[in-house]
């Protein structure tokens, strides 16, 4: 079983040397990976609602530290685990200019990166960023497309395409990892989940009942199969943010609220359905970096207690 721990990044954990201390905590306890998010801004009177609630975004959200230099301070602060994004939106910079980034953090970590990108949510923050909403999935195609040439062994690489224009150059080093870095891909829709099929290592899911979770995976096995892909290589990745209560709430309200033994009832059937890998974020659950690291060791020896 793989087990992965959100790193300390937003609302009152938005401390690199927070980020830093619970990094080397989770190694120490056992976790297999790390994961960073992504938020660019929380809107005023924004255009799209937060997607869950009644819409108000989080607090916590008005505060967030880059996810790239998260990665690059947890790889410091640790030499074992795999260090990955849950989700990178991947249209904030230009494809070549985060081939580079993404392959700085590869060499840093020596080769411990999971590349998870996604097309985001918030109309806001596209706005912001300067990228149409319109296309994005073409625009998501492109960018793999460019990255794969950026990190191939190849000699030089260059690209011709709808978005962008890559000259025929040298752009060196690569990655430590070959052919590249696994790459996992977020999204919930029928397109999302055939390009997590066909072109990906993984699927980055959210914290969803199990039941739909495990319709989605079948979907994305399903098109790996139909692209001559081995729907058994591929990874399921299963990210909850939950806020730890009490007392036991309903059901239909885990994992996104409930109990310490409500959220390890909730991903041992999804790691018995599906073979999830489990991403807990604590950043709502934890009151401070201590509070963070004792809830992450309590969840991290239930769940090995409960399935080994």
């Amino acid at each position: 079983m793989h087990l992965g721990l959100a790193v300390p990044q937003y609302g009152r954990f938005a401390d690199p040397r927070l980020s830093a201390q619970v990094s080397a905590v989770a190694e120490e306890i056992g976790y297999h990976s790390l994961w960073v998010g992504d938020r660019l801004l929380t809107p005023v009177a924004p255009i799209t609602p937060y997607p869950g609630g009644d819409g108000t975004f989080p607090a916590e959200h008005q505060v967030f530290l880059d996810p790239l230099t998260t990665l690059t301070v947890a790889a410091g602060a640790t030499e074992r685990v795999r260090l990955g994004s849950s989700t990178l939106n991947a249209f904030w910079q230009p494809p070549v200019v985060l081939a580079r980034a993404l392959t700085a953090i590869d060499l840093v970590s020596a080769g411990r990166l999971d590349v998870g990108l996604g097309l985001g949510w918030s109309a806001d923050e596209y706005l912001a960023a300067g990228v149409p909403w319109q296309g994005r999935g073409a625009r998501l195609e492109e960018t793999l497309d460019i990255l794969e040439r950026v990190w191939a062994d190849t000699g030089t690489v260059r690209h011709n395409g709808p978005l962008w224009t890559v000259p025929e150059s040298v752009m060196l080093p690569k990655p430590v990892q070959r052919p590249r870095p696994p790459l996992l891909l977020g999204g919930f829709g029928d397109a999302a989940l055939a390009r997590v099929g066909r072109r990906a290592d993984g699927w980055l899911a959210g914290p969803l009942p199990v039941p739909p979770v495990a319709r989605m995976w079948r979907t994305v096995r399903q098109h790996a199969e139909e692209a001559g892909r081995d729907p058994d290589a591929l990874r399921l990745v299963l990210r909850v943010n939950p806020e730890i209560t009490a007392e036991p709430v309903p059901d239909d309200q885990v994992p996104r609220r409930g109990t310490l033994d409500q959220l390890v009832d909730h991903l041992t059937v999804a790691i018995v359905t599906t073979g999830a890998e489990p991403l807990i974020d604590l950043h709502f659950a934890a009151q401070d970096a201590d509070h963070y690291a004792d809830l992450a060791d309590a969840l991290y020896h239930l769940l090995h207690q409960r399935i080994g």
